[in-house]
């Protein structure tokens, strides 16, 4: 069943620790990891777990004082698609994938100097899980396994260097820090994920139909059909016009 866990609020750094002389020596992918991943890291591993652990072939983020290992993924799901079976086979394995509610994003130029702060418009909701389930769709199914969505809201900087994308008029992103935490949503079985089908047991309903209830727009609406699809939650019934049709399996 779906659970909801309060966080307490406190700073992104607030199990930053000195790494032990074994965590040193396995601190395999920590040069080039962000702020975000980091404090995640921190946070679930504990002040008695262990960060970057090998086991078997594979080296996770962390082991909990449960013996519980960690992965912290803030992009696509699709790069889990080999590491986590194989980890299970060891034991529970817990992903931790950060959802930005609200972002505030400072630019700087290459000297330091602050040119703006200013707060996205865009705000994040759970529904943003399927854009990185969508590349390991199947991935819910895995007994063991336990996906936990933590809701925070980050600080983006960015360096106005005339490297990064157009959109953002040549800025590139440098880090993301967490600024403060909200609940968490735990998800360890696929029936859990009914959380994301609101409609009765026999209705029927498209894409547009969810995008619409549930006030996302329809490409994620899309992505989570077809995730929700995968691991038996909904079928395809039929079609009207050129959009399928699904109801609740």
């Amino acid at each position: 069943m779906r659970q909801i866990e309060q966080l307490a609020r406190f700073s992104a750094d607030g199990y930053d620790r000195p790494m032990t002389l074994d965590e040193q020596k396995c601190g395999i992918g920590t040069k080039r990891e962000g702020s975000l991943h980091r404090s995640l890291k921190f946070r679930y591993t504990g002040v008695t777990g262990n960060i970057e652990v090998s086991r078997g072939a594979y080296v996770c983020d962390g082991v909990n004082e449960e013996g519980e290992m960690l992965e912290v993924q803030t992009g696509s799901f699709g790069p889990l698609k080999k590491k986590v079976p194989e980890l299970l086979r060891l034991g529970p394995v817990r992903i931790i994938h950060p959802i930005i509610i609200r972002k505030t994003i400072e630019t700087w130029d290459e000297a330091g100097v602050l040119l703006r702060r200013r707060k996205s418009p865009r705000k994040g909701a759970p529904w943003d899980v399927f854009k990185a389930l969508i590349y390991a769709p199947e991935l819910p199914l895995l007994p063991g396994l336990r996906v936990e969505l933590a809701l925070v809201d980050v600080l983006e900087t960015r360096v106005l260097d005339g490297k990064g994308s157009w959109r953002r008029k040549g800025a590139s992103i440098t880090d993301k820090s967490v600024t403060e935490y909200h609940e968490t949503l735990v998800f360890t079985a696929p029936k859990d994920y009914k959380y994301f089908l609101p409609f009765k047991a026999r209705e029927t309903f498209t894409v547009r139909a969810l995008a619409e209830k549930a006030g996302i727009p329809a490409p994620v609406a899309a992505k989570a059909l077809y995730v929700l699809t995968r691991i038996g939650l909904a079928k395809r019934v039929g079609k009207t016009g050129n959009a399928w049709v699904y109801r609740k399996s």
